[in-house]
């Protein structure tokens, strides 16, 4: 009698054991979806939880063509910010897409902007033309405005492309080439301030 109860004791425990274990790890697996985090990760797009959208840094540079640009000049409109090169195939197959956003949405009261880094104004410029993007890009050879951004929002690969509603703070961001898809998702996000 005493060696059943024993096996029915370690068997519970055991069980008992593969159960919280289980729940553990769903926790931890689940952990960018939970409602209490400050940001939801869906495939390459990370979306921050309202009420805690990191405050874009107020970057001043120069554009591709030397002329100055000021992020705090955008505020009162829903920002996209593309980081770029010239050289990266994902940035030059997610610009047309790009460039269709920009025409579709400029009278809705978003602006794009790129960064181009690590790259030269000539071969910039030549390709911005070559696809038909008409909005200006900051020339960031050095990475010095992606190294501001990094400090509220990580950006961890060439491109990122990042939303920003219209007090300045991040709505979320696409890290990789972009689709037509996630980022009229995050426009839409950024307008209902969601």
């Amino acid at each position: 009698m005493f060696r059943p109860r024993r096996r029915t004791v370690v068997t519970v425990t055991a069980v008992a054991a593969v159960l919280l274990a289980g729940a553990l790890a769903v926790t931890l697996t689940q952990g960018s979806g939970s409602a209490s985090q400050s940001e939801i990760t869906r495939g390459n797009t990370v979306t921050y939880v309202a009420g805690h959208r990191p405050l874009a840094p107020d970057v001043s540079a120069t554009s591709l063509t030397g002329s100055p640009i000021k992020l705090s000049n955008y505020h009162g409109k829903i920002l996209v910010l593309n980081f770029w090169g010239s050289w990266c195939t994902p940035c030059r197959d997610e610009a047309p897409t790009l460039a269709v956003l920009d025409q579709q949405y400029s009278s809705r009261g978003v602006a794009f902007l790129g960064d181009d880094v690590a790259d030269t104004p000539q071969s910039a410029l030549a390709f911005t033309r070559s696809v038909g993007i008409t909005y200006p890009s900051i020339n960031d050879p050095s990475y010095a405005v992606v190294a501001q951004f990094n400090k509220v929002a990580p950006l961890n690969a060439t491109p990122t492309t990042v939303v920003i509603d219209k007090t300045g703070h991040v709505v979320g961001m696409v890290v990789g080439q972009s689709t037509y898809g996630e980022m009229t998702t995050l426009l839409s996000d950024a307008a209902e301030g969601t």
